[in-house]
C-alpha cells in the first residue's frame, strides 16, 4: 500500500469516528448536568441565525440584481432575473452559514471549555485533569476563540468562494457542492475541537493537532452541518451535541499520544 492510500485509509477511519462519537451525547450530557452550560451558548446561535436569516432573505434580491447585469439581451431576462435572485440567495446563504458558526462558536468559548472540562474529568479522574492542563481565564478562552475563529474564517472564505465560482460550471457543480460541504465541516469541526485543546495547546500546537486529525474535525463537522439542516432545533442542538461529541473523540487522542510518549520514554 501506498502512503497516499494509508493517509486516505487513516482519514476515512478518523471521519467515521468523528461521526460515531455523537452516539451517547445525550446520555452524557444528562449525566453530567452540562446543559445548564449551554443555555447562553444556544440563545447566541438562535439569535445570530435569525439574524443571518433575515438578512439573506433581504440581500438576495439585491445579488440577483447585480449578478442579472451580466444578462445583455431583453429576451429571457425575466427568467435569467428569476434565476440570479435564488443564486444570490444562495450565496448569501452559504457565506451567512460560514459568519454563523464562526461567530457563535468565539463567543461561546468561555462557555463550552468548563463544559469539555467536565468532560474530561468524568473520563479520567479529577487529579489527571488537575495536571494535565493550562490554567486560562474567561477573558483568555473568548479572545483565543475570536482568534481562532476569524483565522478560520478568512481561511474557509479563501477556499469557499473559488469552489462556488467553479460550481457554475455543469458536471463540475456536483463536484465542488461535496468540496465546499467537506471545507465547511472541517472548520466547524476545527472549532469544536479547540475548546478541548485550548486547555492543553498552545495556539500553534492546536492548529498542528487539527491538522494531523483533520479525519475527526471532519466526522465531527459532517453531523454537525446536518443537524443544522433541521429547522430551528438544528441550531439549539448543534452546539451541545457537537461539542460533546468533539470534546470525547478529542481527548480519547490526546490521552492515547501521552500514552504513546510515555511507552518511548
Amino acid at each position: 500500500m501506498t502512503p497516499g492510500m494509508f493517509e486516505v485509509q487513516e482519514m476515512i477511519k478518523n471521519i467515521l469516528k468523528g461521526i460515531k462519537a455523537y452516539a451517547g451525547t445525550f446520555k452524557l450530557i444528562n449525566k453530567l448536568g452540562l446543559w445548564k452550560y449551554f443555555g447562553v451558548p444556544m440563545a447566541i446561535s438562535f439569535l445570530t441565525a435569525v439574524l443571518i436569516g433575515f438578512s439573506a432573505w433581504g440581500l438576495g434580491d439585491n445579488l440577483g440584481a447585480f449578478i442579472s447585469k451580466a444578462w445583455f439581451w431583453e429576451w429571457g431576462f425575466e427568467t435569467f432575473r428569476a434565476i440570479s435572485d435564488f443564486i444570490g440567495a444562495l450565496i448569501i446563504l452559504a457565506l451567512g452559514l460560514i459568519l454563523y458558526r464562526h461567530i457563535v462558536m468565539a463567543l461561546s468559548a468561555p462557555f463550552m471549555s468548563p463544559v469539555s472540562e467536565k468532560i474530561e474529568k468524568h473520563l479520567y479522574g479529577i487529579d489527571h485533569t488537575r495536571h494535565s492542563h493550562r490554567n486560562t481565564t474567561n477573558a483568555a478562552q473568548l479572545w483565543r476563540g475570536i482568534r481562532i475563529n476569524v483565522r478560520n474564517l478568512l481561511l474557509e472564505l479563501l477556499f469557499t468562494i473559488p469552489i462556488i465560482l467553479i460550481g457554475f460550471i455543469p458536471v463540475v457543480g456536483i463536484i465542488s457542492t461535496i468540496l465546499l460541504f467537506l471545507v465547511q465541516s472541517y472548520y466547524a469541526g476545527f472549532g469544536n475541537m479547540d475548546y478541548t485543546l485550548e486547555r492543553h495547546y498552545k495556539y500553534s500546537e492546536s492548529i498542528q493537532f487539527v491538522k494531523r486529525n483533520r479525519g475527526l474535525a471532519i466526522g465531527n463537522g459532517i453531523v454537525f452541518m446536518l443537524v443544522l439542516l433541521i429547522p430551528v432545533v438544528g441550531i439549539i442542538l448543534v452546539l451541545p451535541l457537537s461539542v460533546t461529541a468533539a470534546s470525547t473523540e478529542t481527548l480519547r487522542v490526546l490521552e492515547s499520544s501521552k500514552t504513546l510518549k510515555k511507552d518511548f520514554q
